[in-house]
């Protein structure tokens, strides 16, 4: 990803100082840098290489389902600058040979949700690095979160989940029930 530090350096007191605040003060002198560092990690999923994350096991491993549920994510809406969070359940129906570690479903989930995000798109984004890298029988993606663009400002609303779905092969018409 392309990571401008010094402008993005000079963006945040920019910001700082257009809202009347003083980044020489000794209470704000390093917050530039942790604003800026907080930035860096928030935004890491686009360094995330799926080509090198999503490599098939070697060996003959029985395909079965493989759905693993409740994984955490953040985000950040790319509306509103606000984070968003939630959990993620996915799934896959293997072919033959197309089994990954279950870590590597992890990276999926943070490869996406470490970006400018809508849920909407981030759930099918999920579900497509499934379909495309794994070539699964049947892919499953559900993400609920919670969004502050809701609960902080606007219609201050808190609370509120929302559940996007993606369901893809055999499990378009008949999903697993962790995915009703």
């Amino acid at each position: 990803m392309t990571f401008d530090d010094s402008q993005v350096l000079q963006s945040i007191e920019s910001l700082l100082k257009g809202m009347g605040y003083d980044c020489l003060s000794p209470e704000m002198k390093d917050t530039p840098i942790r604003v800026r560092e907080y930035w860096k990690e928030r935004l890491a999923g686009r360094d995330i290489d799926l080509s090198e994350e999503l490599i098939p096991m070697q060996g003959e491993l029985t395909p079965c389902p493989i759905i693993m549920e409740h994984v955490p994510f953040t985000s950040t809406c790319e509306h509103h600058l606000a984070p968003f969070e939630g959990e993620v359940t996915l799934g896959y129906l293997p072919g033959a040979g197309r089994i990954v570690g279950l870590s590597k479903l992890v990276r999926v989930v943070q490869a996406f949700a470490w970006r400018l995000q809508v849920q909407e798109r981030m759930t099918h984004q999920i579900a497509k690095a499934l379909e495309d890298y794994l070539e699964p029988e049947a892919w499953a993606v559900k993400v609920t979160g919670t969004h502050t663009c809701m609960s902080h400002r606007g219609v201050k609303t808190p609370h509120v989940p929302v559940t996007t779905l993606v369901l893809g092969g055999r499990w378009k018409d008949n999903p697993p029930s962790q995915f009703m």
